[in-house]
């Protein structure tokens, strides 16, 4: 297969301070295949692509495209070589026009003769059976063919390798339909495409090979049709099926109160989410499932960080409205995000100011907390969590992130949540206080507080819940309790063999 590759990247090296990101990683693509690249967050596939694209510089390693050493340097450098990335969110101007889009930047002329930049669009959207035409207005097509149009302008600047990045991720299934059609059109040309995607379902209907990562390292390349998906699943986490056994002795102690805090019927929202939810008092239950499987969004609607569009939601029985996350917390309910440094802390601002921040928003601003009790608030969560802090007026910012994370529980546990949601708590974070966090929240359960909890690391969820809530491609598709509640069951649930819904 050596004559026929298209793409070689070899014993690729890149070190970010404190951190290898990649580690000696081979990655080939051929001429007219369909490759997807695989891995979970933090895997180190984005960090590839953007040395391939030329938005960062390996530290080590060679690039070869049809056989010939590349260097790339710049975004340019990559174009110029044949290399295009289509992304997630389209960068495209929806108020020009299609043809506008296709050749803005490029072609001078071109673009100052509108009757010849218009055919000539018209002959490559036709060409390539691409349902929109130059004088369209971009803003009036859907995103499926927005993505289509951005990959037009890429093929038609040369392109030789087509990166598609989570393209599919606002489409529905038509629309997904009408974007694999243009990429196996594409492949049949001899356009070698690299496609990264959280849908597993998306990777066995249309391509050809897949490659892992796992931690900044190679796992493989393996044929679609040689890797079932439940192996995917175990390579992309790390556990092979006959390495599994359960870790979760003893979870139903967890579970210390049959009746019901927070209940949700369909509740939907601005990402597409429609599910039903219940979780009781003291219970500790998760969201399980592979990045982009709408972990983050279901509980981002639970707390109203996200719009809702619709659903039936009780709090201890009673019907309420949850649209905000001020409606949330006056309710009870707390939530710690996966993005600390976005949505968490305020790094400018000290431990103590952070610490106090949730309950001054639930008091109002015309109930100010004085200084001296914000002062014994931060001094008694400083000792409770043992945060690690020169004093309580240490800038945020400059903690490590093990105790920026306490510092965020802390805030949270200062207003008495009944229910306490944690997105990714111990990610990033040592091993110590990952054991800490974990403690605190079976000592919390055991308290009665309600708790769900998310990890990317399912040992870790089945320490710690006694239900597992598994999703993928932003349905929940099965639960998880008792006898069913081990590793291999998780990721056969995840990868679509059986499960233990109800």
């Amino acid at each position: 297969m050596q004559e026929e590759s298209l793409l070689q990247m070899r014993h690729i090296m890149k070190r970010f301070p404190g951190v290898l990101a990649l580690n000696n990683v081979d990655f080939t693509l051929r001429k007219g295949e369909i490759h997807a690249l695989m891995g979970e967050n933090g895997a180190g596939k984005s960090t590839l692509i953007k040395i391939l694209t030329g938005v960062y510089q390996m530290d080590g390693g060679e690039i070869k495209v049809e056989g010939e050493n590349v260097t790339i340097r710049s975004p340019q450098d990559a174009q110029k070589g044949g290399i295009s990335t289509v992304y997630q969110e389209i960068t495209l101007c929806p108020n020009l026009t299609v043809a506008e889009n296709m050749f803005i930047g490029r072609d001078e002329k071109l673009w100052v003769r509108n009757k010849e930049r218009e055919k000539k669009a018209d002959e490559i959207l036709t060409s390539l059976g691409i349902p929109a035409r130059a004088r369209q207005q971009l803003g009036d097509c859907s995103l499926a063919v927005q993505q289509m149009v951005a990959i037009a302008r890429a093929v038609d600047m040369k392109c030789k390798v087509l990166i598609l990045d989570e393209p599919t991720s606002s489409l529905d299934d038509k629309e997904v339909n009408m974007l694999f059609d243009l990429m196996r059109d594409l492949k049949s040309k001899g356009v070698g495409i690299i496609f990264v995607t959280h849908f597993l379902e998306q990777v066995y209907a249309v391509c050809d090979r897949i490659t892992v990562l796992r931690n900044g390292e190679l796992v493989g390349e393996y044929l679609v049709e040689d890797l079932p998906q439940v192996q995917l699943v175990a390579k992309m986490i790390g556990k092979e099926l006959d390495e599994l056994s359960s870790m979760g002795e003893g979870v139903e102690k967890k579970t210390v109160n049959n009746e019901v805090f927070y209940e949700a019927k369909g509740l939907s929202s601005s990402d597409a989410l429609s599910f039903d939810f219940s979780i009781r008092k003291g219970e500790v239950n998760g969201f399980t499932g592979l990045l982009g499987s709408g972990r983050s969004e279901s509980v981002r609607a639970i707390f109203g960080a996200d719009k809702v569009n619709s659903g039936e939601v009780k709090v201890n029985g009673q019907q309420v409205k949850i649209t905000k996350p001020i409606d949330a917390m006056k309710h009870g309910i707390g939530y710690l995000a996966e993005d600390r440094k976005r949505d968490g802390i305020i790094a400018d601002l000290s431990v103590r100011e952070n610490i106090i921040l949730a309950l001054q928003v639930l008091n109002g601003v015309f109930k100010p907390i004085s200084r001296s009790e914000q002062e014994a608030f931060a001094d008694e969560y400083i000792k409770a969590l043992n945060i690690k802090t020169a004093s309580r007026e240490t800038p945020i910012g400059s903690l490590s992130g093990g105790n920026q994370q306490k510092v965020i529980l802390a805030r949270w546990l200062l207003t008495h949540p009944d229910y306490l949601i944690l997105d990714e708590p111990t990610r990033g974070i040592d091993v110590g206080t990952k054991l800490e966090i974990q403690k605190l929240v079976l000592k919390l359960a055991e308290e009665g507080v309600s708790v769900t909890f998310i990890s990317s690391e399912v040992e870790e969820m089945l320490r710690t819940c006694s239900r597992l809530i598994v999703m993928r491609d932003r349905h929940i598709v099965g639960e998880l309790k008792g006898a069913d509640l081990n590793q291999a069951q998780v990721m056969k649930t995840i990868a679509g063999g059986e499960s233990g819904h109800e």
